[in-house]
């Protein structure tokens, strides 16, 4: 993944990223459940549904930004994307080298039934989640698109958060918000701050 091509608008993946969800946005898609299979990015997950409902959230046009943990979120939120409301698409978020080396071990009684998994790696089963995820949503009619990232670092976080930062602008003011304020979030606080009696709200 790279976010660092300035000059050519067409093959920049920020731009094309936020014009994509501009396209889905027109054909019905209000909302976008971004999506990781890796427990420790659940905080990316997070920091960009905050992103995208601050910067985006204004005005009647903008798309809902929801996050799941997959493959945990797969027993609850899995069956309303697989089979509810086709209002929404997906963006996968993937490690595609990562550290995960755990080998699952053999059960000698094979109470679970799980012994086909002996002998794998946990990284190899959660890829194997991501493909059957991707492929069973796109054919129960919800788009998905994947963003790989080539490792887990601080490099490559960096250029995540880049990635983003910048296609939220380029998102926002196609539909014609200004991402850089939060005039809605100020709403709640005046009247928080005047229940609790702060002086002067």
């Amino acid at each position: 993944m790279t976010a660092t091509n300035e000059c050519d608008v067409f093959s920049n993946p920020s731009y094309r990223y936020a014009a994509s969800r501009n396209i889905l946005y027109k054909k019905g898609k209000k909302i976008e459940v971004f999506a990781s299979f890796d427990y420790r990015l659940h905080y990316v997950d997070e920091w960009w549904k905050q992103l995208y409902g601050e910067s985006e959230g204004k005005g009647t046009h903008s798309i809902f930004p929801a996050s799941c943990d997959f493959s945990t979120d797969l027993h609850s939120m899995g069956q309303l994307i697989q089979e509810g409301e086709r209002n929404l698409f997906e963006t996968f978020l993937v490690v595609e080298n990562t550290d995960n080396r755990c080998v699952i071990p053999e059960s000698p009684e094979n109470t679970d039934n799980l012994n086909y998994l002996s002998g794998k790696q946990m990284d190899y089963v959660n890829r194997k989640a991501y493909e059957a995820t991707r492929e069973a949503h796109f054919e129960g009619g919800v788009p998905n698109s994947t963003i790989f990232v080539p490792e887990r670092s601080t490099f490559c976080l960096g250029q995540i958060f880049y990635f983003f930062e910048k296609a939220v602008a380029i998102s926002a003011y196609l539909f014609g918000a200004n991402p850089f304020n939060q005039p809605g979030v100020e709403a709640y606080k005046q009247k928080m701050f005047r229940l609790l009696g702060k002086p002067g709200a």
